[in-house]
């Protein structure tokens, strides 16, 4: 199952479950200093961001690669969502037609197929960002009990992409959230969208690590971009 087919599937119970989106767009939204008025969302999924700018805008354009979200998202005379994928070089030569002041993107890129093209594609923008990204260290214990590689890229490899493309400042930023038990931690990492359309292990490999995961947490890794 491709990601974004992954997250139209759970995007109705996405609001439930998104507790650590909430926080990181609750972040992104404290660097800036402005009250920008044309305002870009890549991958705006079901609104967090938008529902929670408190200041007068323009325009929001929103983009999402999973239409389940986008039905969810906000809609107003001053919001308009798109379908759009950010691995899509169309979808960056469509935007340049519009005159953005701040692009925004709070837990999404780590998706990208290629987060160096994706980084170069919004820099061409010449616009601010606010970017948040989760890193390889989420999920860390996790990966380690199952003996998997990480999914996501590295907090040392976006720090040296953020050097190389903008002029911003960089922060790493950990969270844990904590369960009542191993089965709503699963369940959580299923709903979420954190783990994208990743699913390598068969239910016999899944048990034993229910049975073996260390702790009552998982941890997040978000790099902030801004």
């Amino acid at each position: 199952m491709k990601i974004s087919s992954e997250f139209s599937k759970y995007a109705q119970e996405y609001a439930s479950n998104n507790i650590i989106q909430q926080k990181v767009a609750d972040k992104l939204l404290s660097f800036v200093r402005t009250k920008p008025k044309n305002i870009l969302d890549l991958g705006c999924g079901s609104g967090v961001l938008a529902k929670k700018i408190n200041w007068k805008y323009d325009k929001l354009m929103g983009v999402d690669f999973a239409p389940g979200m986008l039905e969810l998202h906000p809609k107003s005379k001053k919001i308009e969502c798109i379908y759009g994928n950010f691995n899509d070089v169309n979808l960056f030569e469509s935007l340049q037609e519009y005159n953005f002041d701040y692009i925004f993107s709070a837990s999404a890129l780590q998706w990208a197929d290629d987060l160096e093209k994706t980084f170069q594609h919004i820099q061409s923008l010449h616009v601010p960002v606010a970017l948040a990204i989760f890193t390889a260290n989420t999920f860390e214990t996790l990966y380690k009990t199952a003996g998997l590689q990480a999914l996501l890229v590295d907090a040392y490899t976006l720090e040296t992409l953020q050097k190389k493309y903008f002029n911003a400042k960089f922060e790493v930023v950990r969270y844990k959230l904590e369960f009542d038990n191993v089965r709503d931690m699963f369940r959580y990492i299923k709903k979420s969208g954190v783990s994208g359309s990743r699913n390598v292990l068969s239910y016999k490999e899944m048990k034993k690590l229910m049975r073996e995961y260390p702790h009552n947490y998982l941890e997040f890794e978000v790099a902030f971009i801004y």
